[in-house]
């Protein structure tokens, strides 16, 4: 039986694979070697994460400025789209229904 859950008198280690790393590994005459080149393998690791967060980063940034370039250019319209005295009844609660609904869409969601 597979107990998924960790015994919990037990410490979790924050860095699990260094202390999982085989250290004595037969292909290393030398211990420093078997760290050297474990340190240059979790910092290649860390340099790719380190892009991958910074094209994230950037791509989150864009997706925010066009967000707000769109927000700006639906209130134009909105405002633009006035309830005139020579719309039917029908088009002046179309328009305030459509209005109403741009408002709703931009109110921050949880």
């Amino acid at each position: 039986m597979s107990d998924h859950i960790p015994d919990p008198t037990k410490m979790i280690s924050d860095t699990p694979r260094t202390d999982a790393h085989n250290w004595k590994d037969g292909d290393y005459d030398d211990p420093l070697h078997a760290f050297y080149d474990f340190a240059g393998q979790l910092e290649r690791e860390l340099n790719a994460a380190n892009e991958m967060f910074r094209k994230l980063n950037i791509h989150a940034l864009n997706l925010a400025d066009r967000i707000k370039r769109l927000e700006e250019a639906g209130d134009v319209l909105c405002e633009n789209s006035n309830i005139s005295r020579w719309d039917s009844p029908a088009a002046a609660a179309r328009k305030l229904t459509e209005q109403s609904n741009w408002i709703k869409a931009k109110e921050a969601k949880p």
